[in-house]
């Protein structure tokens, strides 16, 4: 019996998990501009100890012992057929090709600034746009980090713990940072980048230049749509949450006004048959939270029953109504997670290298990585288009 093909369209961090999945049920093509996962998580930690962010979070595929089914196709997708069955992609010689799916998993996530965009990379261009980043703030004096979100707050963090003699400020548009978390994980973090020096300036939007992306690491002066006198830095990092969506290869029937892709509570897409979408690109709820709270296997689930053709069978994603988990990652006491109530709980800090990321994370959810210095499976069936 012929199995079905089912193409991963963008190999992130639910992506691959996703196509781990139902690799053991269907023929599986994940298609990804990257060599690798290169994650869009925890970005204090990959601008200020660059290395050991990519112990973690920047992967090559034939590490992924449970990818060995997957076939990996390094492309720029281009267009998508869906009544067609196809997708067109470009390699970076600029040759088109088309992969052919029986369902679709659209997983193309967001741009976000500097550390999240969406064109065909080499493991030279990440390496180039790792150390660009890291050496600019590494030269600079003082820092302003502008935004709100987990993003700005871990940038300042991580910054001022790696290098405490440097003047760091963060300036957030409310009267508090992390307004989609609980209150008590604001008023926890906020003691504790108040503990590493960092001016912590509220009621503070910045005008943003126009036409600028904020996909650069700038230099002063900030200007303030607040009425604030203006702000001097030598190095101004922008983590505002000015997301795009990685959508415009994609038929705008299926998007919604933001360009985000609809979906059913089941994560199906809307008048298409066996077309899913997952993760930052999914317009699942305000938070587009299907990115990080494990829907992958949910998804995957729904679309072994889909194939077999027990719809009745699928399960619903429930969004939850806040965020929660780390904000400031790993540091030197540990890692502290919060839940969504805003309590906190901590990994000492022996554990996280011992326990939580070689058996929670390498193995338990990703189902085991080989070490950087073991060749990958002959098994691992990858492609470079």
């Amino acid at each position: 019996m012929t199995r079905p093909r089912v193409v991963v369209a963008g190999l992130g961090d639910t992506g691959i998990l996703t196509a781990i999945h139902l690799s053991r049920h269907a023929d599986v093509v994940g298609i990804s501009s990257k060599p690798g996962l290169v994650s869009g998580q925890e970005l204090g930690l990959r601008l200020s100890r660059p290395d050991t962010w990519a112990r973690d979070y920047r992967i090559p595929f034939d590490r992924f012992r449970k990818l060995d089914r997957v076939r990996t196709v390094h492309g720029s997708l281009t267009a998508a057929d869906l009544d067609g069955r196809m997708v067109t992609l470009t390699s970076a010689d600029g040759a088109e090709h088309v992969e052919l799916f029986d369902a679709l998993v659209i997983a193309t996530g967001v741009r976000n600034g500097f550390w999240r965009r969406p064109g065909i990379q080499s493991p030279t261009d990440v390496d180039r746009d790792l150390a660009a980043a890291h050496l600019r703030l590494a030269d600079a004096t003082s820092i302003a980090v502008i935004g709100g979100g987990a993003a700005a707050v871990s940038a300042a963090a991580n910054l001022a713990a790696t290098w405490p003699g440097k003047h760091i400020d963060l300036y957030h548009p409310g009267e508090r940072a992390l307004p989609r978390h609980h209150r008590r994980t604001w008023q926890n973090v906020s003691a504790r980048l108040r503990g590493l020096g960092i001016g912590v300036h509220g009621g503070h939007r910045a005008k943003v230049p126009d036409g600028f992306a904020c996909d650069e690491i700038t230099t002063g002066p900030v200007h303030w749509s607040t009425g604030q006198d203006s702000v001097q830095a030598d190095a101004v990092l922008w983590a505002i949450g000015r997301v795009t969506p990685n959508s415009e290869w994609l038929p705008a029937e299926i998007l919604d006004a933001d360009g985000f892709v609809r979906v059913t509570p089941e994560l199906r897409v809307p008048g298409h048959e066996l077309v899913y979408a997952l993760g930052d690109i999914a317009a699942t709820d305000v938070l587009r939270s299907s990115a990080r709270n494990r829907a992958d296997r949910l998804l995957a689930h729904n679309i072994r029953v889909d194939l077999a053709s027990r719809p009745d069978r699928a399960k619903r994603y429930t969004p939850p109504r806040r965020r929660w988990g780390s904000v400031l990652g790993a540091q030197h006491d540990g890692l502290q997670v919060f839940a969504p109530n805003g309590r906190a709980f901590r990994f000492p800090a022996w554990s996280v290298d011992t326990v939580l990321q070689p058996w929670i994370v390498r193995r338990g959810i990703y189902g085991g990585i080989r070490d950087a210095d073991v060749p990958g499976s002959a098994g691992h069936r990858r492609r470079r288009t």
